[in-house]
């Protein structure tokens, strides 16, 4: 039994649980993170899976960290250097291409030659979900108030989010209320005629979630994706120098300089608690490490029921998080090449390989790809979201060669037939194949493969079902419901046991905003 006291224990080494640490051991707490992998950041990770080649393993890109995290912890200083991704190219079997980019006049002509009203259209809308992600933001800041709490505080922090919801107007208030319910295709559909524009548009309203472009709720999956921004630009993606594995090491750095300590290759086995008090938490190893709080980083089925019990929680909770809907749907394929492959519709190492490529024909092609994997089937032709991070970084592959990085719509957890085990290749090869359409003699040039499943992500780092979002982003499982009516503001039934992970409020992302608003909320409870 270790003799050591820590302030605060907090389990998980992903990036909400570093910006937690950090921002506690910034406050002069004596801090301890613990980390079941020999790397920090959870999701957020860079790993050299091949000699010479780093690969962002399961995440890709990063526009969501929020900024006031970047400016309190410092992180430039600890190495975090975030590189634009300006720009999305959508190839088309027929061999035309949609191609956006911080040009405005040549975006409007690429537009152009699908229609006229959609290039008209498409700066009016870029302007509405601008001032739409901007009204919204206001929500990823704040601790959700309880609209079943009587307590004057919380009506009145109501009022204030109220005030502020109708303070944007009549007309922007109603098309807010769309992007809540609506599906992202629906939604899209109003503005725009050319479907590869809406397809591609509508993916971001899929991304990380088991629905379809068609399903309702995925609107505001999209306007989630609208609420980032990189050194003061709004709706601004990046990659981040080294992978967004530098994310989760900036964040660590600093938490460290604060004084907190993190230790990797330490699985926690449960959380010790006494008379409805945590105490501690007990290692796999059998050692035993108390503080006075304990945070999980953890998704909500495991924060609850596998570190506290399902016998020493209220009925209620346990019905709830049993319900709370956190099916995989993702998956990775992450390829090393020999040399950047050619892309069918525009040859060369253009700027257009250090941006975004979708593979996102239609909006049936998105929406059948669902359809598969909803019945638990492998889709033949997946949605794909593509970078080159070596075009970006060329730190990322050894000189002349290249990191090929490719988001997977959809992989279901739970297989009709047979398992993730047995099948994981037949899925690669369904990506490899589909990549190959559109970028001829790619498979001449793979030198090596990793395909990532949601069984894998659960495997690997612990998630449950391998939800990258530690939980779906719809209407039933946002703002006071996340996790569940009652215990949305980081606390929970334990005394001093606390959560702090993306299956809390605001939701998943590289946003480091769960695990902010869990620290200020600790700070509160203990008078600092």
């Amino acid at each position: 039994m270790s003799r050591d006291r820590y302030d605060s224990i907090i389990i998980g080494g992903g990036h909400n649980g570093l910006t937690t640490a950090a921002y506690l051991a910034r406050r002069g707490l004596k801090t301890l993170v613990l980390e079941q992998r020999h790397v920090l950041g959870g999701a957020a990770v860079t790993e050299e899976i091949y000699p010479g080649f780093k690969f962002t393993v399961f995440s890709y890109v990063v526009s969501l960290l929020r900024p006031e995290i970047i400016r309190d912890l410092n992180l430039p200083k600890h190495g975090l250097t975030i590189l634009p991704l300006e720009s999305t190219l959508t190839p088309l079997p027929d061999g035309r291409y949609i191609y956006r980019d911080g040009d405005a006049g040549a975006t409007y002509r690429n537009i152009q030659q699908f229609s006229r009203r959609d290039a008209d259209s498409y700066k009016e809308y870029g302007h509405m979900m601008y001032f739409m992600a901007k009204a919204v933001k206001y929500v990823l800041g704040i601790v959700p108030p309880d609209p079943a709490s009587l307590n004057p505080l919380e009506l009145l922090e109501l009022l204030k989010m109220a005030r502020h919801f109708l303070s944007i107007g009549e007309e922007q208030f109603y098309t807010l209320v769309k992007l809540m319910t609506m599906s992202s295709a629906e939604f899209l559909e109003e503005w725009f005629e050319t479907d590869p524009l809406i397809a591609t548009l509508s993916s971001s309203g899929i991304i990380g979630t088991f629905l379809g472009p068609r399903s309702p709720g995925t609107a505001y999956v999209l306007l989630h994706h609208y609420m980032g921004e990189i050194d003061g630009a709004f709706r601004a993606w990046g990659f981040a120098k080294g992978g967004t594995g530098a994310i989760s090491n900036a964040i660590a750095s600093a938490a460290r300089e604060f004084g907190a300590e993190i230790r990797t290759e330490a699985p926690v086995a449960e959380v010790i608690h006494k008379n409805g008090r945590a105490v501690g938490v007990a290692l796999q190893s059998g050692e035993e490490i108390y503080a006075k709080t304990i945070v999980s980083s953890l998704d909500p089925k495991l924060t609850f029921l596998k570190m506290i019990g399902e016998s020493h929680l209220p009925a209620g909770l346990v019905e709830d998080i049993r319900a709370f809907n956190i099916r995989g749907s993702s998956g990775k394929v992450n390829l090393a090449l020999d040399r950047l492959p050619d892309l069918g519709v525009l040859k060369g190492a253009g700027p257009h390989m250090r941006g975004a490529i979708s593979i996102s024909p239609s909006v049936d092609y998105i929406e059948q790809a669902y359809d598969d994997a909803k019945y638990g089937d492998i889709p033949k032709n997946p949605y794909i979201d593509i970078i080159f991070p070596s075009a970006i970084d060329p730190d990322m592959a050894p000189p002349g060669k290249h990191v090929m990085s490719c988001f997977v719509q959809y992989a279901p957890y739970q297989l009709r037939e047979g398992t993730w085990e047995k099948r994981r290749e037949e899925f690669g090869d369904n990506v490899v194949n589909t990549l190959a359409k559109y970028f001829p003699g790619i498979k001449k040039h793979i030198l090596h493969r990793q395909v990532i499943t949601p069984w894998d992500i659960e495997q690997k780092i612990g998630i449950t079902q391998g939800n990258i979002f530690q939980g779906e982003l719809s209407l039933s499982q946002l703002f006071f419901l996340r996790p569940a009516a009652g215990w949305a503001k980081f606390r929970t039934p334990i005394d001093n046991y606390y959560q702090c992970g993306s299956g809390t409020h605001p939701g998943g992302g590289i946003t480091g905003a769960p695990g902010r608003l869990a620290a200020l909320e600790i700070l509160k409870d203990l008078g600092k």
